[in-house]
């Protein structure tokens, strides 16, 4: 049994530091915060969320950065990104209705997705966004039918582009090929026609095109590859506004790397000016901003050792706080915040608790030797796509959300509770006990 390092300081966030009780981040133990909120519990470095924000905004400059919300999203984050100067990119009308509660300003908030309803199109022509991503000719549809028949103002829009480059660590994250449910293609003509469709329409104001070729890109020059075919068409359609997308990646497991924002800066850069384009250039970074701030912290419950098998080691939580390793293969590493430069010998596949075998959160995870039932567990590296993709598989309820900083921290999203799980049901025939009896029942209340 070869024993692995540990888990390198690239992957936690900027303000970890190890103490002799433990691991802390934003100055708070990880242990006391498991003890005052619970597990599973994600935590969230906000000055490593602030600072990611900053070096975006370095890179590409005031009000080209969009934060890509569907990363991570609760009025916190909204309100951050917002006082980082990010404008802020949602893809559906609960994102969009976030936002908006969280008071960020309407000019400030750019709606995407690929099949929007009139509800949330008339909700983002009403309110006045900085603009709408248009993705398809239905869509352009349904704006005119809002504009002309209920009388809702000209939406400022930019077109979604499929490009013809894909690029992405899984298959279900390449968005920017010819086979794409995103987006307008350039291939077959669709891009060129939407332009001429949407500069003779009264219900829109055309202001760009957008594209995005895929997610977890480690490699710049994909991203690059993706900017200058986009850049060739606006400057060829004569639009005002060019926007690139996210996708950038970053490093999950022990010896990846990732470029900085400054790197995909200058490659993106140096692409669209050699495609003609001498304009500026938007982005909407999301995984890149929260990814590494975050982690999640889980108890171990059960240890079994399968005698010339394996290990498995359960925690509290599962696939319903972290989906990506069942929906895109994603790996991630496991370390005890009570003991977080130790060696880790012990191989073992770590498991949640749902009733599904395919609820691996790491396959063969690198532990310390003396991993016991009871146990504060962490993984690094899960601010994106966790809590964002949180279910109630089970009925489990979803994790609570806390921000650290300067030694404090503070709830961001309050933990569900099997009560809120029994909220939305409508009572059948036939007697029923009531919900707080229920629940009390389950908790040995």
């Amino acid at each position: 049994m070869s024993a692995v390092p540990p888990v390198e300081p690239g992957l936690l966030p900027f303000t970890t530091e190890i103490r002799p009780e433990g691991l802390a981040v934003g100055g708070v133990l990880l242990e006391q915060l498991a003890r005052q909120h619970g597990t599973p519990l994600f935590v969230y470095d906000e000055e490593h969320l602030r600072r990611r924000c900053r070096e975006a905004v370095a890179a590409f400059g005031p009000g080209n950065v969009a934060y890509a919300s569907k990363a991570f999203l609760c009025t916190a984050m909204a309100r951050l990104a917002a006082e980082e100067g990010l404008l802020l990119d949602v893809a559906s009308g609960g994102e969009l209705r976030t936002a908006l509660y969280a008071g960020v300003e309407p000019d400030r908030i750019v709606l995407h997705g690929n099949n929007k309803d009139e509800a949330e199109l008339r909700t983002a022509m009403t309110a006045g966004l900085h603009h709408i991503v248009v993705d398809s000719f239905d869509e352009l549809e349904r704006i005119e039918r809002l504009h002309h028949v209920e009388g809702l103002p000209p939406a400022r829009i930019r077109l979604r582009v499929a490009p013809g480059v894909a690029a992405g660590a899984h298959e279900a994250i390449r968005t920017g090929g010819h086979d794409s449910k995103f987006g307008f293609g350039l291939a077959d003509g669709a891009a060129e026609a939407a332009v001429r469709r949407a500069e003779g329409s009264s219900a829109v104001r055309l202001e760009g095109v957008h594209a995005h070729v895929g997610s977890q890109v480690l490699d710049p020059a994909e991203l690059a590859d993706g900017a200058a075919a986009v850049a060739r068409f606006a400057v060829a359609s004569g639009v005002e506004r060019l926007t690139v997308g996210g996708g950038l990646g970053v490093a999950y497991v022990s010896g990846q790397s990732a470029p900085s924002f400054e790197v995909w800066a200058e490659r993106v850069h140096a692409a669209v000016r050699g495609a003609g384009w001498s304009g500026e250039v938007g982005v909407e970074p999301g995984r890149s901003i929260v990814a590494r701030a975050g982690l999640t912290l889980y108890r171990v419950g059960t240890v079994k050792r399968i005698p010339d098998v394996r290990t498995y080691v359960s925690v509290d939580g599962g696939m319903s706080d972290n989906l990506r390793p069942a929906l895109y293969d994603a790996r991630y590493e496991a370390f005890l915040p009570r003991c977080p430069k130790a060696s880790r010998p012990l191989r073992a596949r770590l498991v949640g608790k749902h009733c599904e075998s395919g609820d691996v959160i790491i396959d063969d995870a690198a532990l310390p030797e003396d991993l016991r039932v009871g146990d504060l567990l962490a993984t690094p590296v899960t601010g994106a796509y966790g809590y964002a993709m949180a279910s109630n598989y089970n009925k489990l309820p979803k994790p609570a959300v806390v921000f650290v900083r300067d030694g404090r921290a503070r709830l961001v999203v309050r933990r569900e509770t099997e009560y809120d799980l029994l909220r939305l049901d409508v009572a059948g025939e036939g007697p029923a006990r009531s919900a707080p009896e229920l629940v009390g029942a389950h908790q040995g209340a």
